[in-house]
């Protein structure tokens, strides 16, 4: 892939495709423009990429920057490319493209920077790769089951919180309580015998549909606003629409970048927030913040370098195995000759002992309170980590 020249077009272009391919880079002129006049106003020319990350990241975190995260989601493209090339490399359905995976988590940005902590010497870059190729595979994965599910098994299958999500994400807030209650009493009522080797499940019958309204119109009188007294007419309508919301919640369309809107006025891209009003936030980043963050980087690089060495040897060859050569739990097994759940459970040893004492270190070195988001956040990191550590020199 053909790599962006300067830190203007590193912070303002994103990729294009043609069908699955490639093919160059394209400038969203508000990023571009926003970049420039920020560039224009200090004392000195800046061209560290450490310095820009921080900079907006900054910006973001401060909410007085509605660019912020435009400029790190053009930053990121290349790690997205690459995130979306490794995880559809590896998956077995040939139903959606690359383009259609990096499409999918293009938009992930914001949930990045809101676990991204800079404070602790990471880069954005590594943390950024585990998001989203950790959304993507989930993606995949609920896309798979949204695929060979019924709206009746779906809804048989479905969370309360997932459900909730799916309604507010459809804009149905207002009618949430009902469609909730009416969704509890078909789980109430609707259990059919599973029929083996199938994951088709038949809509129910009048009878069943009758028995769910009259539940809902007792249940819906303990409500603090009952909802009307419906029929299974309505019901059934409801939980459609539940059905409907949840599939495009658990997977939303996959429109490109580069599509026109409806009413051929420009481009998805073109359409970022304005500014709203110009940064409070200093316009110089002190250099010695980024210097003592690559500090930390190569501290936190000791720590666990030195815990692996601290490893019995067969934990350090399943490590070197697993992220070096890139093999299979099943061919480390074969290739030490033992069992493929000694290798899962010695793995995930390994990996628990690297993470304890890197949170340890954390806790003492960094004073960072340990709870359990910054020990996901750690994890996250760590595996991050193992991959770049272990990864052959010449490869990406």
């Amino acid at each position: 892939m053909r790599s962006r020249q300067g830190i203007t077009e590193l912070f303002s272009t994103f990729l294009q495709f043609d069908a699955d391919r490639v093919i160059g880079w394209a400038t969203e002129a508000k990023l571009r423009r926003n970049i420039t006049n920020r560039q224009n106003k200090l004392a000195k020319p800046e061209n560290s990429e450490d310095f820009w990350v921080t900079y907006w990241y900054k910006e973001w975190l401060s909410q007085s920057e509605n660019l912020a995260s435009g400029h790190i989601s053009a930053y990121l493209q290349e790690v997205c490319y690459w995130a979306a090339n490794k995880t559809v490399t590896h998956f077995s359905s040939g139903q959606y493209t690359l383009s259609d995976c990096f499409q999918a988590i293009v938009t992930k940005t914001d949930k990045v920077l809101q676990g991204f902590k800079p404070d602790m010497g990471f880069n954005i870059k590594n943390y950024a790769s585990a998001i989203f190729s950790s959304e993507l595979k989930e993606l995949l994965r609920q896309q798979k089951e949204v695929d060979i599910s019924t709206d009746w098994r779906l809804l048989r299958k479905l969370t309360q919180k997932r459900l909730v999500e799916s309604l507010e994400n459809a804009g149905l807030n207002l009618a949430i309580d009902n469609y909730v209650l009416a969704w509890k009493c078909y789980q109430a009522l609707y259990a059919p015998r599973k029929e083996k080797g199938t994951r088709k499940l038949a809509r129910p019958d009048d009878a069943v549909w009758d028995n769910i309204a009259k539940l809902y119109n007792q249940e819906r009188l303990t409500q603090s606003q009952p909802g009307p007294e419906c029929n299974g007419t309505t019901i059934e309508k409801w939980l459609i629409a539940c059905a409907k919301a949840t599939r495009a919640y658990l997977y939303p369309n996959m429109a490109s970048l580069n599509a026109t809107t409806g009413d051929n006025s420009g481009e998805f891209q073109d359409i970022l927030p304005q500014l709203r009003q110009e940064s409070l936030l200093s316009e110089i980043v002190v250099q010695e913040e980024i210097a003592e963050r690559k500090s930390q980087q190569d501290r936190i690089s000791d720590v666990l370098i030195a815990a692996i060495n601290q490893l019995d040897e067969q934990g350090q060859n399943i490590i070197k195995y697993y992220y070096q050569g890139s093999l299979t739990q099943s061919q480390i097994a074969k290739e030490l000759g033992v069992k493929q759940y000694t290798i899962s459970r010695k793995l995930s040893k390994c990996k628990d002992t690297l993470l304890i004492k890197l949170a340890t270190w954390s806790k003492e070195s960094l004073h960072i309170s340990l709870n359990s988001s910054v020990l996901d956040y750690m994890s996250t990191v760590l595996e991050e980590w193992l991959q770049n550590y272990y990864k052959p020199q010449d490869s990406y």
